[in-house]
């Protein structure tokens, strides 16, 4: 499944556009790795997302393609949560 995709189905990112600009941006990374909207994931993988003035890690654990709200929170796992004092380069 793309990462655009995911982020949406799984509701960490609303719209799908968004999740598209923050990939571009180099916000997200994937196992390690700076992710495009296009990266396909896999189950087991690693998502690193910069929100703002937080660091967000998480823990794929599912992809569907549709997913109610219930649902969409049982397809990751945050695996940790970190604010920071200034916006940095990610």
């Amino acid at each position: 499944m793309r990462l655009d995709k995911f982020l949406k189905v799984s509701r960490i990112i609303k719209r799908r556009t968004l999740a598209k600009e923050i990939s571009s941006e180099g916000r997200i990374e994937v196992n390690g790795r700076a992710a495009k909207a296009s990266t396909a994931l896999a189950v087991g993988d690693t998502l690193v997302i910069r929100f703002g003035r937080s660091i967000v890690t998480y823990e794929i654990l599912e992809l569907n393609e549709k997913a109610k709200k219930e649902e969409a929170e049982r397809m990751y796992k945050v695996l940790n949560e970190e604010k920071i004092e200034k916006e940095s380069d990610f």
